[in-house]
């Protein structure tokens, strides 16, 4: 699915000048060359570079330009399902734990990091809200809390009052709250990480596609159309765009599109009584529900999309349907702005990484939690990239492509009627 023009993206259009960065032109040497400028290997680059290792990152288009720029700026430091012991269970006691302290950690160093480089991108750590769409998920956000307190993470369980008074609407029955979480701006963030990344050493090259990755006796061939980088390992950061470059990876995950909206700015009334404390949310739902304001005030929320026919127009009346439902507005703003893009979701909602092939590695599988996880996983993957980590921060796994191979496309078409009906249903229950 093509992704819209840049200036249908709300952060894009809304930014200021940006300095175009070079494309590559001639051929160059690096000890690591990192294909992708998103939030992973922009991260990565960073944490290479201050340890003095040369990095070259090539990126297709600009940086963020892809999901690090096309998501809704939530910050909301949780894996996409699943609790600590859930993670235990699927990696392993060493393994799964060092997933969860990563994870754990992961919203404060974010912020942290957009702190100590003084990156402009309307930062506010007030918390990431998980409102519990029907009674019957609050219990499992009892055991998720309790799970997560236990492991030293800023969480607590609020019933259906406290959650009424963070966001203005009695529609949801409890829910979490991970005061480390919050919200940015991500194209800001992420370009602000690579401007730390250049004065650091790193080079930067957009516009600037990797057409052929081959292994040669010194490591890594990347051809690209006007150059060519020679690195002795390669990172693969491109999560769901990674294409044809690696057609195994790219058939190993399922793509959803995502459609984000955000509308005029609200008056003043409504954005007193929703969201008063500016919290970002993602309620419990398998069709998720979010919300959260910009700095400007305009209410951002998004929705699935499965089929690409007159999506901005049906996606359109969608969220603002479910915003004015769920918050109970009488009236909600034409959009702004709506635009959409590439979330890549794996079966169990965990992150990859993969060793693809001597000095070729590969993180794959944001899940739609890609902006704390995928800055938390730039020093760890800097560390595997430098022959300086111990362990790596996740299991070294083998790819393995969806199975049947329909699933891929068709996947995500059969899987949104049910999670809507499901959703219901739970409603429905209470």
């Amino acid at each position: 699915m093509p992704l819209p023009e840049p200036g249908d993206v709300l952060w894009q259009a809304t930014a200021a000048p940006v300095p175009v960065r070079p494309s590559l032109d001639g051929d160059i040497v690096a000890d690591v060359a990192i294909i992708g400028g998103g939030i992973t290997g922009i991260s990565t680059a960073l944490h290479l570079a201050a340890r003095g290792v040369p990095v070259v990152v090539l990126e297709k288009d600009h940086i963020a330009g892809a999901a690090s720029g096309r998501n809704a700026g939530v910050v909301a430091p949780m894996l996409g399902r699943g609790d600590p012991e859930d993670v235990v269970a699927a990696l392993g006691p060493e393994a799964g734990e060092r997933l969860n302290q990563l994870v754990a950690t992961s919203g404060d160093n974010m912020f942290d990091l957009a702190h100590r480089h003084n990156i402009d991108c309307d930062a506010e750590q007030t918390g990431f809200l998980q409102p519990a769409h029907a009674a019957i998920a609050v219990p499992a956000l009892a055991r998720r809390v309790e799970q997560w307190q236990a492991r030293g993470k800023r969480v607590e369980l609020l019933d259906r009052a406290g959650v009424a008074a963070m966001t203005g609407t009695d529609a949801f029955a409890g829910g979490l709250l991970d005061h480390s979480g919050g919200q940015i701006n991500p194209l800001r963030f992420t370009l602000g990480l690579a401007d730390a990344a250049g004065k650091a050493g790193a080079r930067i090259f957009e516009n600037t596609s990797a057409q052929s990755l081959r292994q040669t006796t010194e490591g890594w061939r990347i051809g690209t159309a006007n150059g060519v980088v020679r690195a002795a390992r390669v990172l693969l950061a491109t999560n769901a765009l990674v294409g044809p470059l690696w057609p195994r990876l790219h058939r190993s995950i399922l793509p959803l599109c995502v459609h984000q909206l955000a509308t005029r700015p609200m008056a003043p009334d409504v954005v007193a009584r929703v969201l008063p404390g500016r919290q970002a949310a993602t309620d419990t739902s398998r069709h998720p529900f979010s919300m959260r304001f910009d700095a400007d005030n305009r209410l951002i929320s998004g929705a699935v999309s499965t089929w690409p026919w007159g999506a901005d127009g049906r996606m359109s009346r969608l969220i603002r349907q479910r915003l004015a439902t769920t918050l109970k507005l009488d009236h909600v703003p034409e959009e702004d702005f709506i635009w959409s893009g590439i979330a890549a979701i794996t079966p169990d909602f965990l992150p990859r990484l993969h060793t693809l092939a001597p000095g070729l590695t590969a993180m794959i599988g944001c899940n739609g939690r890609g902006i704390a996880l995928c800055t938390a996983l730039g020093p760890e993957l800097a560390d595997v990239l430098a022959d300086k980590a111990t362990t790596p921060p996740l299991p070294d796994t083998t790819v393995k492509p969806l199975s049947p191979h329909w699933l891929k496309r068709l996947g995500p078409r059969f899987y949104m009627p049910v999670a809507n009906w499901r959703d219901a249903r739970d409603r429905a229950g209470g």
